[in-house]
């Protein structure tokens, strides 16, 4: 009922209308609470947080990292690991095959013996050479991309650049420590060669393969030449006598057991190392792509290819010496031409074993990886199941 002027009530403040009193008359409820409808509703709160969520706090600490600085490193190229180690046990292998070969050039007293013996070192120098320029432009190569991404035009040129460092400085070396002779620039000018093409070999957009094929390559040149200290008793072993069928047997047999057994310890170590460039890819990031088993097979028989590509250049850049050194008598010339022989059958040898052993090895590990992704022995897929 509306107050009138004039009326008794009129004088009264309108207390009700103006939302109460601190204080309710004696014997009389207080007001009721006014109470939101929407409170009680489960409804309401979901279709509430529906409008306030945003999708966005809902991203984990992974997604972000994916999606934000690393989103570079899932669609460019993986580093190769290890880069950095691998290229200073590789430089640091060059320089010993440039020191052993300089003293044996030094301790020969002619020059004909000269001759001979750079021709019998220069196929170890051309493959450490190889492998040194691919390993020192891997690791340009992780270097540049780190500081101005993975561009592949870049990782190419950086690669050649690398090459043709190592490159100039072994060449440097063997001109500014070796004999001034003929052979000394034949050995230099095929050593830079050697180390530009390694640099170009490292420039391929897979870089984990490239690098477990240097690191291959560099543990079976290494291998090569510890196996040289048990190759007598293996002469023995085969049944070397005094006549020259018995030698020629005997020794083909050892370089047989030799090409067998480098291309084993290639093809482990390809596999070793393409297994740690994909846990270390996995644990820095999951959503990059991850080798499969043809890349398993190249980095198993890399190392049989460079050794061949080594031959190819030791036969182009290194002609003029393995001709002088076959023209210094009728043995000299068998010697080389038998050595070339042998070298090619070690390369063709080194390919298929390494290649063979790295792919066996990672079938391996498909099998495990199957049964541990079986459904049926999941607990949570079972109890679903039931």
């Amino acid at each position: 009922m509306t107050k009138q002027p004039g009326s008794p009530d009129a004088a009264q403040p309108d207390q009700d209308a103006a939302g109460g009193t601190a204080e309710t008359r004696a014997g009389e409820a207080g007001p009721a609470p006014v109470t939101d409808p929407a409170a009680d509703d489960p409804a309401a709160h979901q279709a509430e947080a529906a409008v306030d969520h945003d999708p966005a706090d809902d991203r984990t600490d992974v997604e972000d990292a994916v999606d934000g600085e690393d989103s570079a490193r899932v669609t460019g190229p993986v580093p190769a690991p290890g880069a950095a180690v691998l290229a200073l046990l590789s430089l640091g292998w060059l320089a010993a095959m440039l020191w052993s070969t300089r003293e044996a050039i030094h301790s020969a007293e002619a020059g004909v013996t000269v001759i001979s013996l750079s021709a019998f070192a220069l196929p170890g120098v051309i493959s450490a050479a190889l492998v040194a320029g691919a390993a020192v432009s891997l690791a340009g190569g992780n270097a540049l991309g780190r500081r101005y991404g993975g561009g592949i035009t870049l990782r190419f040129v950086g690669a050649i650049g690398a090459g043709m460092l190592v490159g100039l400085v072994a060449a440097l070396a063997i001109n500014l420590t070796y004999a001034d002779n003929a052979t000394t620039n034949v050995i230099a000018g095929t050593t830079a060669a050697a180390a530009i093409i390694g640099g170009a070999v490292a420039g391929a957009r897979n870089a984990p393969v490239v690098g477990a094929v240097s690191a291959s390559a560099l543990g079976a040149l290494i291998f090569v030449v510890a196996f040289s200290r048990v190759r007598d008793p293996l002469f023995d072993l085969f049944g070397a006598g005094d006549t020259q069928e018995s030698l020629v047997n005997a020794a083909k047999w050892v370089s047989r057991t030799e090409s067998l057994l480098a291309g084993l310890v290639a093809g482990l170590l390809a596999f070793a190392y393409l297994s740690w460039a994909k846990r270390r890819t996995i644990r820095r990031n999951p959503a990059a792509t991850l080798p499969r088993w043809p890349a398993y097979l190249l980095a198993g028989a890399g190392p049989g290819l460079f050794l061949l590509l080594a031959e190819v250049i030791i036969r182009v850049g290194g002609r003029s010496l393995l001709d002088l050194a076959g023209a210094l008598s009728e043995a000299d010339s068998v010697a080389q031409t038998m050595l070339g022989t042998s070298r090619v059958d070690n390369g063709i040898w080194v390919l298929f074993v390494g290649a063979l052993t790295a792919l066996i090895a990672f079938g391996r590990t498909l099998g495990s990886t199957e049964t541990e992704d079986d459904p049926a022995e999941d607990p949570v897929a079972a109890g679903a199941g039931r």
